[in-house]
């Protein structure tokens, strides 16, 4: 490629790119924060299966819970494909898998597949892995990382239900399990306030990269944007 000031010169056989910086654009769309909707349907789905577990509900009524839960795979799905826009990889990853889970659940809640209750236990058991794993790197977030934290025993313990059967575990899974949701529901709330009013009005307890993100300036959030997945070539 030729610059305006001439052909570009020659380095080992190989042309030197001329520098695209300056004519580069790169436009980025705000959208609001899609966590509010992700947490608050964490929230409202292990509160019916939460229920559910420690007999609040008959015991025929897991095809009910499964149409109950099934609308939280598709809220947060949204949320994980809105946060991916947003460059919230940490937070859009388990928005999905959050989504995942949701939806196998309700699939065997509904259907009684022969040995759903093993698969699910294997499925939870993995999910724990996962939310350990995200725990462990999200403690800038501590919103999300409360969530976390409270996740993982809860599908621990769920895992050990499906899998052995033992009615106190259970009941124990159930009780966790409405622990999540108000870990979720606080964190929900908390950053819908933020968002309303500008400011911090409970404790998030950001720090790090995600304090930055919040309080600095612009050229903070544009840092390394060159970098960014969609902006380079490859992921």
């Amino acid at each position: 490629m030729d610059t305006p000031d001439g052909p570009a010169p020659f380095s080992g056989g190989r042309r030197h790119e001329p520098d695209l910086r300056s004519m580069t654009r790169i436009n980025l769309r705000p959208i609001a924060s899609p966590m509010p909707l992700g947490f608050y349907a964490v929230a409202i789905a292990s509160i019916v299966v939460g229920c559910f577990q420690l007999g609040v509900f008959e015991e025929d009524a897991h095809r009910a819970v499964a149409f109950t839960i099934l609308p939280a795979f598709v809220l947060q799905l949204l949320v994980g494909v809105l946060a991916f826009g947003a460059r919230d990889v940490l937070a859009a990853t388990l928005m999905a898998c959050f989504s995942g889970t949701w939806l196998a659940t309700s699939l065997v809640l509904a259907f009684d597949p022969p040995g759903g209750a093993a698969v699910l236990g294997v499925l939870n058991l993995a999910f724990t892995v996962f939310a350990g794993l995200m725990a462990s790197v999200a403690r800038a977030k501590r919103a999300l990382w409360l969530v976390l934290c409270v996740a993982v025993p809860r599908f621990a313990v769920a895992a050990a239900f499906n899998l052995s059967g033992a009615a106190w575990l259970g009941s124990l899974s159930g009780a966790l399990g409405l622990v999540l949701a108000l870990a979720a529901l606080y964190a929900a709330f908390a950053l819908m306030l933020e968002d309303m009013r500008g400011e911090q009005v409970l404790p998030i307890g950001r720090s790090g990269p995600a304090h930055h993100a919040v309080e600095g300036d612009l050229s903070v959030q544009l840092r390394n944007l060159e970098r960014a997945a969609g902006v380079r070539r490859t992921l």
